[in-house]
């Protein structure tokens, strides 16, 4: 009897010592996909920023056109009197 709960036992230490191991592998992939993410929302933050940037850019272009075809409009009357 006390041999074969010895063995239970030694079983059972192997067991848990598996999945220990599993476990520290887990660990160690979800830290790594962890520093995955955060690199990937850092390159989204980025990117959001750029997209921002050129949008505002459009903007100030846009604004400056609309400029232009006004200017545009005054010289075409002016020189449509000469």
């Amino acid at each position: 009897m006390n041999n074969e709960v010895l063995d239970i036992l030694k079983r059972l230490e192997s067991k848990i010592v598996n999945l220990d191991t599993k476990f520290d592998r887990l660990e160690t992939k979800v830290d790594e996909h962890t520093q995955i993410l955060r690199a990937l929302e850092h390159s989204a933050e980025v990117n959001k920023a750029e997209h921002d940037k050129m949008a505002n850019d459009i903007a100030k272009i846009q604004g400056n056109v609309t400029g232009i075809r006004k200017d545009l409009s005054q010289v075409e009357l002016v020189t449509a009197n000469n």
